[in-house]
């Protein structure tokens, strides 16, 4: 009788510990989406789009077959050439995730990072705070074969029934020493909205 108890005790317990016991806290009226759920909120620019971009970007260049070999890239800032504020960075950012997840390619320090690796450089070099056998030393950065580029552009027409808003993201990939483009792409989206 009591190994009985004790079994179903045991059980209780573990399952006690499996609940989720945290308060929630805040609105009522807020509560978790699947984040790959088509979002339709508004026209412009949205995380579906950020998703829809980065995933058809990742694929095409990495089929492509230029990144043989994992080629270290440096991604440059894509430039924003709409009306809206886009954070496109983290297209890039999405983008440099996915195909580092594929194996595809590796990134070198990007044109906003650069500084912050030549100043911990500096810092080690110069300080003489740290272990001389510690110190990363100067002169082994690994400089990259391409640099990614793009931009995003987008084209808006109204009238008194629709808003209609055209996207284009073209990114290109420059092999740095020839200054050739080995691989283009585009991806156009458009949403239109009744009034």
């Amino acid at each position: 009788m009591f190994a009985r108890f004790s079994f179903i005790a045991v059980i209780a317990l573990l399952a006690s510990g499996c609940a989720n016991t945290s308060p929630t806290l805040g609105s009522k009226n807020i509560g978790y989406g699947d984040t790959k759920a088509v979002e339709t909120v508004t026209n412009e620019f949205g995380s579906t789009d950020l998703q829809m971009i980065a995933e058809s970007m990742t694929r095409s260049l990495a089929q492509s077959g230029i990144l043989q070999g994992r080629p270290v890239v440096q991604v440059y800032d894509v430039k924003n050439k709409t009306s809206e504020y886009i954070d496109t960075r983290e297209i890039t950012t999405s983008i440099k995730t996915q195909l580092m997840k594929t194996g595809t390619a590796r990134f070198s320090s990007d044109n906003t990072q650069m500084q912050s690796q030549v100043d911990q450089l500096k810092l080690q070099n110069q300080s003489g705070l740290y272990k001389k056998n510690t110190v990363a030393k100067t002169g082994n950065m690994i400089a990259a074969k391409y640099r990614l580029e793009g931009s995003i552009s987008s084209i808006v027409k109204r009238s008194s029934d629709y808003k209609d808003v055209f996207y284009k993201f073209s990114l290109q990939l420059i092999d740095v020493e020839s200054g050739l483009a080995e691989w283009m792409d585009e991806k156009e989206i458009r949403k239109t909205t009744e009034r």
